[in-house]
Parts: structure tokens; sequence; C-alpha cells
């Protein structure tokens, strides 16, 4: 009989597979081909376009691009995805520096854009995570991802010190997933724009913007 593989190590299989054609995605998830100029674009201004799409689809169905689907999981192994994404990005930021912040157009992040984004995620929702733990009907501070980018300079930022920045964010958030129990799984918190999400929903949302991020830089 043939062994089942683990919802985590599927995960983690549909976050690393190669993209067999020669494409990359922009920020808004449309792929267009790949250009000799794409190797030699390396830029610290900002890119052209925000990212202005609601990602909260991605609750109900299977993501075209990137192919993950969150409702496969258990709950119980969020943290066990971090962690094993967290350990994925350590090798993409294990590259030459001038290819890190390389971007392939005007209008997508380098790898080490990306990296810096995701370490960011991490920290805010832990934070998030946390305010839903302790406050009944938390409502979540907006945070403006290109604003930030923008301001913390994230393509001039270290690669070594957002590798271990990220590990140590991805490691605390995945600490507080670990405790969660019980009822607290269906604790309330909203968005700034009102969307509504349990600690679950909230935990199925999150893991998609890294494990889609790793699937971003692929093609970088």
């Amino acid at each position: 009989m043939a062994r089942r593989e683990s919802t985590v190590m599927r995960a983690l299989r549909l976050a690393t597979f190669s993209v067999s054609t020669a494409t990359h995605p922009n920020r808004h998830g449309k792929a267009r081909p790949m250009t000799r100029d794409d190797t030699t674009r390396n830029d610290t201004t900002p890119v052209g376009t925000p990212d202005s799409k609601d990602w909260t689809w991605v609750l109900d169905s299977t993501c075209q691009e990137c192919g993950h689907d969150v409702r496969t999981f258990d709950r119980d192994e969020i943290g066990a995805l971090i962690r094993e994404n967290a350990s994925h990005w350590q090798r993409v930021l294990d590259r030459d520096a001038g290819a890190l912040r390389t971007r392939p157009d005007p209008n997508v992040w380098s790898p080490l854009e990306y990296a810096a984004h995701v370490r960011d995620v991490y920290a805010l929702y832990d934070d998030r995570l946390r305010l839903m733990l302790e406050t009944d009907g938390a409502r979540y501070p907006n945070w403006d991802q290109d604003e930030t980018a923008v301001e913390q300079n994230y393509n001039a930022a270290d690669p070594a010190i957002v590798a271990s920045d990220l590990l140590m964010r991805a490691e605390e958030l995945a600490t507080r997933f670990d405790g969660v129990a019980g009822d607290q799984w269906q604790r309330i918190g909203y968005r700034s724009d009102g969307a509504a999400f349990t600690v679950e929903s909230f935990a199925r949302y999150l893991i998609h913007d890294p494990i889609h991020h790793l699937w971003d830089v692929r093609g970088s």
C-alpha cells in the first residue's frame, strides 16, 4: 500500500515546485515572459504599482497561481508549516546579493524584497494573533505593505540580517500558534476593512502569503 503524503509535506512540495514555463508572476498574479533584460535590473526605488488585490478568496479555493490549497492541512500543523517555510527562505537568501536585489520587472519585487516582506508578515501576524487571543472582537490596525517596503528600503537590506530576522519572527509566530487550543481557534478578529477571521481562518489565510511568495521567487 502506498504511503500517504502528509498535508505538511504536500504544502511544502507545492510551495517549492519549479515553474514549468519561462514566466514570472508580477505582484498582481499575472505571469509575464522573462526577457534578456530581466537579469540586469537592480533597483531600490519603489515598485510602480501597489498590490490592491483582496486575497481572502484563497480561503475557499485553490490558488491558481502557486497551486496551494489552504483547506488541506490540519490547523494544528500551522506551526510546522511556518517553520518549514522559513527554512526554505534561508536557502533563497543564500545567493549573491546582486542577484537577490535584481527585479525582473519594475512592478515585481526582487527576492530580497519578497523575503523582507515575509519577515514583516510573520512579525505582523504574531502581533495580530496575540491581539486575537487576548482581546474579544480584536480589530487590527491597517498595514500598508507597499508603504512599509518603501520606508524600510527593503532592497537595500543586508540579506544575512533579513534571513536571521525572518527565522526569528517565524519561530515566534509558530510558537504562539503551537499554544492555541480548543475554543481559542474560534476567537474572532477584524481587519481594518471589516473582514472577519477566526484564529483558524486567520492561520490558513496567513500561510498562503509566504508560500505564494516562495513560488514568486522561483522565476527570479
